[in-house]
């Protein structure tokens, strides 16, 4: 049994006195009010043969939040035939095409459904971009929702808020993928995205944790299609105490594309350039080269002896 964090609002009775009972439910001891209810959300499968086991028709789709009205409405098909395959004329297909305009017209009852359409259609078409997985797709829909309960899309951009929303999404599952990645991809520029995830991160409270350079080292790696020793090598670089010593204060993807330059220089069949390095990383030339000189002073490397 565990405990309700919320006084009960019929009775008063405190928090610490609401129990959790058998079936799932939140149950005030005093007035017996329910205070909340387990509900299943996945699939629902129902089983007519024998031997079918898990093999089963579905009927019925999961709510979705991906959709601006979860999924939980009903279309009218499209077709010209009745259950039969005969094709359907005269009064009844008419009535049946008025049943389907109207049906399309309630979908979206007001401005507000009508930018969650547009807000979810473009979270889609970044996501896409960024080919980011379902789950990352629902969590971000899931804070963007939140995001317009709390009115912070008012006086914002939609694509600014979607695109903050991705970038959470992202971070809150442990997905590196920079401000510039995803502005290069939106139609939204890097300061506002990163000004507006900032917004959404203190209203919602979202516990997101800073980011480390050593998130950062495969997808670079990757990019530049280097061997997997050069990876290894960056990261054991990055796990020196030397090393975590000076990246606080610093930018994470500078500080990742230095060790793999770094890497990179001390094997000389992988090596890639200081251009090829911040074209992958998104950073600067600059950067990558007051990272690497700060590295190599903090382990004690001669510049001078690398890849000889």
């Amino acid at each position: 049994m565990s405990a309700w964090n919320i006084d009960c609002g019929e009775c008063g009775c405190e928090g610490s006195r609401i129990i959790e009972n058998a079936s799932g439910e939140y149950e005030c001891p005093d007035c017996g009010l329910i205070h909340a209810q387990a509900i299943d959300m996945g699939k629902d499968y129902r089983v007519f043969a024998d031997g079918k086991g898990a093999d089963s028709e579905r009927h019925g789709m999961k709510s979705s939040y991906l959709l601006h009205d979860k999924g939980l409405t009903t279309d009218i098909g499209k077709g010209w035939k009745d259950h039969a395959g005969a094709p359907i004329k005269g009064d009844f297909r008419r009535r049946l095409n008025r049943l389907r305009r109207q049906q399309q017209r309630t979908r979206i009852r007001n401005s507000t459904e009508r930018n969650l359409v547009q807000a979810l259609y473009e979270l889609q078409r970044l996501a896409s971009r960024m080919d980011l997985s379902e789950s990352i797709r629902e969590q971000a829909a899931y804070i963007y929702r939140k995001a317009a309960e709390a009115k912070l899309v008012q006086g914002r951009s939609i694509e600014g808020v979607v695109a903050a929303s991705i970038h959470a999404a992202c971070r809150l599952n442990g997905i590196h993928r920079t401000l510039d990645e995803i502005g290069r991809h939106s139609r939204i520029g890097r300061k506002e995205i990163g000004r507006t995830y900032r917004k959404v991160k203190q209203h919602l409270s979202l516990q997101i944790k800073p980011s480390t350079p050593d998130g950062f080292v495969p997808a670079f790696c990757s990019k530049l299609q280097v061997d997997n020793k050069i990876q290894a090598e960056a990261l054991t670089i990055l796990e020196n105490p030397l090393v975590r010593r000076i990246t606080t204060g610093r930018s994470p993807t500078g500080i990742a594309a230095a060790v793999v330059y770094l890497s990179c220089m001390k094997n000389p069949e992988s090596y890639r350039t200081q251009r090829d390095v911040a074209a992958a990383a998104g950073v600067t030339e600059v950067t990558i080269r007051n990272r690497y000189n700060d590295i190599c002073d903090a382990l004690g490397i001669d510049r001078n002896s690398i890849g000889n």
